[in-house]
């Protein structure tokens, strides 16, 4: 489970809590200031996309997302930061075994808003229930198969995942975090934005397309989705070049060739046209083009060893 709940709200903070609160604040803040509630953020069972975190992620998620910020939809902008975690624990429940067979494990939040006008809707809709589901934002450093162990993020292996082999049910083991972004509230947990970061991909590059697109304001990043952004970007660079290599070849050789087959078409026009046509329309008239020359203009290298043909009369007189 990627996605988490709100579990109750508790009011008041106790003194402990106060003190942990008061390390984010600017100045010291009295419980009567303060509103806390539990939320769950995940667990280790394996969720809806056939994932799950093991015990030990769990435990690393726990220290990540202290102090970490709670918004809305995953829409990274300041005027949506609404609450904060101030404290965050693994807890275990004994009696209760997930689909692996390990025991229940779930990672409980602590966090709190001040209490002000502005909240004061929130905090009613925490308190009725309205405000509830919420979804989280992280990344991992491994990604594993649960029956044979292979490395999912460097090409994976043959097992699907949610079928069973031998008893077990394939799943992809997230262990090793590496950062916690963000908590959100969410009205559907299961939107495609939410859960675990596990790679920069196309679907992260749509999000943050639409992400920059929306933004009207600031717009916040983490030190892990700039470097993931730009890793992407020099991806994508790197085959722009290739990309511009090979149109730049079939430009040449579409003019090469049309200037064979018809020769009343000038260079600079032939040039011209390539420029303008996309890839797949620019194959098929090299092509076709190319097809036309040979039959003007044998294309074989000059140098190119001649087939001899023996005539039926060469040697004749040593034949029997």
């Amino acid at each position: 489970m990627k996605e988490g709940y709100v579990l109750k709200s508790k009011g008041k903070p106790d003194g402990d809590a106060l003190r942990k609160i008061n390390r984010y604040t600017r100045r010291e803040f009295t419980a009567e200031e303060i509103y806390t509630f539990s939320v769950v953020l995940c667990d280790n069972e394996i969720d809806r996309d056939g994932e799950r975190f093991t015990e030990e992620a769990l435990q690393k998620l726990a220290v990540l997302f202290v102090g970490k910020t709670g918004i809305f939809n995953h829409s990274m902008q300041t005027q949506n930061q609404t609450a904060r975690i101030y404290d965050c624990a693994v807890e275990r429940d004994g009696e209760r075994t997930t689909q692996t067979e390990e025991p229940y494990c779930r990672l409980v939040a602590q966090a709190y808003l001040p209490k002000s006008d502005k909240n004061s809707d929130l905090i009613l809709e925490l308190d009725s229930g309205i405000k509830k589901e919420v979804s989280v934002g992280c990344a991992v450093g491994k990604v594993t198969c649960s029956i044979c162990g292979a490395d999912l993020k460097q090409g994976g292996c043959t097992h699907v995942k949610g079928k069973t082999y031998g008893g077990k049910t394939c799943c992809a083991v997230l262990s090793e975090p590496t950062d916690a972004y963000e908590w959100s509230f969410v009205a559907v947990p299961a939107q495609r934005e939410a859960g675990v970061i596990k790679n920069f991909s196309t679907k992260d590059a749509e999000n943050v397309e639409k992400m920059l697109s929306s933004a009207d304001g600031e717009l916040t990043l983490s030190a892990e989705q700039a470097h993931r952004i730009l890793k992407r970007l020099e991806t994508l660079e790197a085959l722009a070049e290739c990309g511009r290599m090979y149109r730049g070849e079939l430009e040449n050789s579409f003019v090469k060739y049309a200037g064979i087959a018809q020769p009343e078409i000038p260079a600079k026009t032939a040039a011209r046209v390539a420029a303008e046509m996309d890839a797949e329309d620019l194959k098929c008239f090299e092509k076709a083009y190319r097809r036309r020359a040979q039959e003007v203009l044998p294309l074989s290298p000059q140098l190119a060893p001649a087939h001899r043909t023996e005539s039926s009369a060469f040697n004749a007189e040593y034949k029997i």
